[in-house]
C-alpha cells in the first residue's frame, strides 16, 4: 500500500535527511517548510503520518492541536519532533494530539523503526479484514490523492457477479476464501507504484497509469475464469449452476461467479473529485457487464461526453403467465398496489407489440404434466425477447431440479406464501436493474 508521510520542518538538511530515511517505493514523502503550505498539502493528500519539527515559529503543541482538529475525520499519526528533553514538553504535545514525541538527535534506525510501526498501525486501522486489503473509507482517500497528485492515472473497479448468491450458498468461510484468493491474483499483478484496496463486499480498487490498465484488465479475466471453477462442487459444476439452499433460498437457481471490470482514465477526462471518479468508474462498470460472463472496458473519448450514454430507465413490469383466474387477479391486485407495472396472460405466447420487456415473468406449470410445463419453461427463457427476463416458475408439480435446468432463476412449489412472492418479485426486479 504507498502510503504518504508529510514533514514540516524549516531545517533543509535535517528534513531532507528525515525524508531520505523514510522514502521507499511504498512510501511517498513531502516536505513543508511552513504550516500554511502544510495545511494544503493535508487537504489535497490527507497523509498518514505527520512529523511536525519545533523548528516551525510557534509552539509545537500549538500546532499538533491545530492539526488534530482540522483532520478529526481522517485521523493522520501525528509526531513532534523537538531538541528538548523536558518530560513536560513531551507531556504536553501528547496531550495536545500527538501520538509520539521523538527527541532530536535521532538514532536512524530506532526513528525508522519507530515511523514504521505507527504505520503499520495505521494501515492495519484502515484494513478490510476478509481481503486482508485498505478499506472503502482509504481506497477513496487514495483516489482524491491521484486527482490531487497532477499525474495521470487510471482507475479499475472490479466486482464479482453472483457473489452473494455464492456466499450465501457456500457459507462465508467459502467466499473468505474466495476474496483472499483474487486479492492475491490481483496483487501479482500490479506493482509498488500501484493502489489496491477495496470498495464493497464484492468490489475492489486499482489505480495505476493508463498504459498498463487494459493489460492488466484482460489478466485479471483470464486468472479469475481459470480459478473460479475451484470453488465449485462437482455436483455444481456439472449441472452449470447453483442449486441454493436454506428456507429463504431453496428453489433459487443462481449462475456461476464471474468478474467485470470498468476502466476510466483521467487522459479522457478531468476530474474534479472523488465523487466524480467514482460515478465514472460505476457507469462505465455498469455498461461493461454480460451476463454469465467476465468482460471489461474502457472509457475512451466517444463514451465521454456529455449524455453521450443514455441512462436505462428503471423496469418494473411484471408478466403473470397463471391459468387460474382466481391466482391472477390475486397477484396482479397486490403486484399493482406495490408499484409494479403488471401485465397478465392464461397461457404463453410471444408478445405480438413492441411491449417493454418485463423485468420478471411469473410463470405457473399448469396441471397438465410436468414435460409441458418444462417445455414451456425452455420456451420462454430461450425467447429472445424474454431473454433478459427473471423467470420465477411455480407448479404443483414438485420437481425443483428439472424446472431449473430449463434455465429458470427460482421454483417455487405451489401452495406458495404470497408475501414470500412478493418478495422475491422485488428482489428480481432490483437484480434485472442493478
Amino acid at each position: 500500500m504507498q502510503t504518504v508521510t508529510l514533514i514540516i520542518d524549516k531545517r533543509r538538511e535535517l528534513s531532507v535527511k528525515y525524508k531520505k530515511l523514510l522514502e521507499t517505493e511504498q512510501s511517498t514523502v513531502i516536505i513543508s517548510k511552513n504550516i500554511i503550505s502544510a495545511l494544503k498539502t493535508i487537504q489535497d493528500t490527507e497523509p498518514d503520518l505527520i512529523l511536525i519539527s519545533d523548528s516551525i515559529d510557534s509552539d509545537i503543541s500549538d500546532y499538533c492541536r491545530k492539526i488534530r482538529a482540522l483532520t478529526y475525520n481522517m485521523r493522520p499519526v501525528i509526531v513532534a519532533l523537538s531538541k528538548s528533553a523536558d518530560a513536560n514538553d513531551r507531556i504536553k504535545a501528547l496531550e495536545n494530539g500527538a501520538d509520539d514525541f521523538i527527541s532530536e538527535p535521532v538514532n536512524s534506525d530506532e526513528f525508522l523503526m519507530r515511523i514504521k510501526a505507527h504505520l503499520r498501525r495505521e494501515l492495519e486501522s484502515n484494513l478490510d479484514m476478509r481481503k486482508l486489503l485498505p478499506n472503502e473509507n482509504y481506497s477513496l482517500r487514495s483516489i482524491k490523492r491521484a486527482i490531487n497528485s497532477g499525474k495521470e492515472f487510471a482507475c479499475l473497479y472490479i466486482t464479482i457477479e453472483n457473489f452473494k448468491n455464492y456466499r450465501d450458498t457456500y457459507t462465508e468461510l467459502a467466499s473468505d476464501k474466495l476474496l483472499k484468493t483474487y486479492s492475491a491474483i490481483i496483487t501479482s499483478a500490479i506493482n509498488g507504484e500501484d493502489f489496491l484496496g477495496s470498495l464493497s463486499e464484492d468490489g475492489f480498487l486499482v489505480i495505476t497509469n493508463s498504459y498498463k490498465a487494459d493489460k492488466l484488465a484482460n489478466f485479471l479475466i483470464f486468472a479469475f475464469d481459470t480459478v473460479v471453477r475451484k470453488f465449485y462442487t462437482k455436483a455444481d459444476l456439472q449441472r452449470g449452476y447453483i442449486m441454493m439452499h436454506g428456507d429463504e433460498l431453496a428453489g433459487r437457481r443462481s449462475e456461476f461467479m464471474y468478474t467485470t471490470i470498468g476502466i476510466i482514465t483521467s487522459d479522457v477526462r478531468k476530474f474534479k473529485n472523488i465523487q466524480d471518479v467514482t460515478t465514472a468508474a460505476i457507469n462505465i462498470h455498469n455498461i461493461a457487464k454480460l451476463s454469465g460472463k467476465s468482460s471489461y472496458l474502457t472509457e475512451r473519448t466517444r463514451l465521454a461526453g456529455e449524455n453521450s450514454v443514455e441512462e436505462q430507465n428503471y423496469n418494473n413490469r411484471v408478466l403473470i403467465i397463471e391459468p387460474d383466474e382466481a391466482m391472477v387477479v390475486l397477484l396482479s391486485t397486490i403486484l399493482n398496489m406495490q408499484g409494479y407495472k403488471v401485465e397478465t396472460l392464461n397461457e404463453f405466447n410471444r408478445p405480438e407489440t413492441s411491449l417493454q420487456v418485463p423485468a420478471v415473468v411469473i410463470f405457473d406449470t399448469g396441471r397438465e404434466t410436468l414435460q409441458k410445463g418444462l417445455d414451456t419453461c425452455s420456451l420462454i427463457k430461450n425467447d429472445e425477447f424474454y431473454k433478459k427476463s427473471k423467470l420465477i416458475v411455480t407448479s404443483i408439480f414438485h420437481n425443483k431440479e428439472a424446472i431449473l435446468n430449463t434455465g429458470a432463476d427460482l421454483y417455487l412449489p405451489k401452495p406458495y406464501d404470497i408475501s414470500g412472492m412478493i418478495k422475491w418479485v422485488e428482489k428480481m426486479v432490483e437484480e434485472f436493474n442493478g
